[in-house]
């Protein structure tokens, strides 16, 4: 990686640069052969992107001043405007992890994150993870996602690379997703 790289939280101004990235990777762009190194599911609007960046839950990458990386994060109330997300959260009481009561008040929705493809396998994703991480903890101890199972490279990222645990699954709309939880007191090594 190279020694310009900045981590960010997201700025009005960097809607432009969000949008763009999110246009080259969302799956519905990507032709099956493209897919199998990564995608994102959810495209975020203008107005979506504003509430993120209101609330501190978007965290950015830049190099020389361009955004490659992002994460999104936020409240369960935020991402209810989705139905998959309101139908993960119907299984919390289903779900265990560690010590901790799984609720929409103790925990977030981590991702979409999604890095550019000349970034990836470069070890971006740690130090991005760890500034997320670091500002998402004071609101939230806990942080949970679901993985579309077909994402191969994420799962392993996240599981190999950051130490989320995988601890359910679900379906929905014809797609099997992981259900993965992370302990935001835990930094990663």
């Amino acid at each position: 990686m190279t020694e310009s790289i900045q981590f960010e939280t997201g700025k009005m101004s960097d809607i432009d640069g969000v949008l763009a990235l999110q246009e080259l990777y969302l799956v519905a762009n990507l032709s099956e052969e493209e897919k199998a190194f990564g995608f994102v599911t959810t495209p975020f609007t203008i107005q979506q992107l504003t509430e993120v960046i209101n609330e501190k839950d978007l965290f950015i990458a830049k190099d020389n001043n361009k955004i490659i990386a992002y994460i999104f994060a936020g409240s369960w109330d935020f991402f209810k405007q989705w139905p998959i997300f309101n139908h993960m959260s119907s299984l919390f009481s289903d779900l265990t992890f560690l010590d901790f009561e799984i609720t929409t008040t103790n925990s977030f929705q981590y991702c979409p994150i999604c890095i550019h493809k000349e970034y990836r396998g470069k070890g971006l994703i740690t130090p991005l993870f760890e500034f997320m991480r670091t500002h998402m903890v004071q609101k939230y101890p806990l942080s949970l996602t679901f993985i579309n199972k077909t994402n191969i490279p994420s799962a392993k990222a996240h599981t190999e690379k950051l130490k989320w645990t995988i601890i359910g699954e679900f379906q929905f709309n014809n797609n099997e997703y992981f259900i993965l939880a992370y302990d935001m007191n835990q930094a990663v090594s």
